[in-house]
């Protein structure tokens, strides 16, 4: 069938297992966002750039430390983590009484501040990032190649987005946080600290941000730009999910991954363009997203 439409099979399964891979990326990326705005109502431009600093810890870890990867992965988390609490009590926790788009543009301003100093430090060339050993070659799948590491980067990134889903929808804590976004008064009545709740959730959404950039800097060189224009296609994929669904962030974050790889084995002209594409449709018919409830 594929031949008949002039495709190779190794071209499709290759476009979309890459699919996949950004895909994965779009979720874990789009979650964070999902979780911060969900939680917080603030929508926080400062992903991307943020997302980079997890890839420069990373980097940093390796060649001023001699610390490798799977030291980074649960090291650089938390320092992105740390950085987003000081972001939040500093800064952010003023505006949560105002319009929406003053937390968007101090958030946009921040991720300019960010990546500007990082480009004065670092310029704009990427820094290369070495696969860890143990998950070096590949495994012959018959029709292609798959490369372990990216094999790797799809069931880890889905493990921590489903692993997030359950945490926040299926337990008692996620419960206590989806209540003090609905009453915080209520469930600061009950002894429960909601300042620190909320601090935690920033924090532990910009991790997500900051474990994706680890999962990236053996895939894309380490760069300061290196978030700038994924983060517009992430923002799509939240828009179209839903702002503030954490299960649509992921569902959609895969599927337009997947789509994007099918768009570029029948119309390549169109890869770049299809996310936007789907993202006014939905607009158009389902305002509030895929997944997204009306306010």
């Amino acid at each position: 069938m594929l031949d008949l439409l002039g495709v190779p099979p190794q071209a499709l399964f290759g476009q979309l297992l890459l699919g996949l891979i950004n895909g994965s990326f779009y979720a874990l990326l789009s979650l964070g966002l999902a979780v911060i705005f969900g939680m917080l109502n603030v929508i926080n431009m400062a992903h991307g750039a943020l997302y980079m600093v997890g890839a420069f810890v990373a980097w940093l870890l390796l060649t001023k430390f001699g610390l490798g990867y799977w030291w980074a992965l649960g090291l650089a988390p938390l320092a992105v983590g740390a950085l987003g609490l000081v972001l939040e009590r500093g800064l952010l926790r003023h505006l949560y009484s105002v319009d929406h788009l003053y937390g968007l543009l101090l958030t946009f301003g921040l991720a300019l501040m960010i990546e500007g100093g990082f480009r004065h430090v670092y310029g704009v060339s990427g820094q290369a990032y070495p696969i860890p050993d143990l998950l070096r070659g590949g495994t012959n799948l018959g029709f292609m190649v798959l490369p372990s590491y990216r094999g790797w980067v799809v069931v880890f990134a889905l493990a921590v987005c489903f692993g997030t889903w359950f945490a926040i929808e299926r337990t008692r804590l996620g419960s206590r946080l989806r209540a003090a976004t609905e009453n915080p008064a209520l469930v600061q009545a009950f002894g429960i600290d909601v300042p620190r709740m909320v601090s935690l959730t920033y924090g532990f959404g910009v991790a997500l941000a900051g474990l994706a950039g680890v999962l990236a800097a053996p895939i894309y060189q380490v760069s300061p730009m290196m978030g700038t224009n994924l983060i517009i296609v992430v923002f799509a994929v939240v828009v179209i999910g839903g702002m503030g669904s954490i299960l649509g962030a992921i569902l959609t974050g895969i599927g337009l991954g997947l789509l994007e790889g099918l768009t570029k084995v029948f119309y390549p002209e169109a890869s770049n363009i299809v996310v936007f594409v789907i993202m006014a449709v939905v607009l158009l018919l389902k305002p509030a997203g895929l997944f997204g409830r009306e306010r």
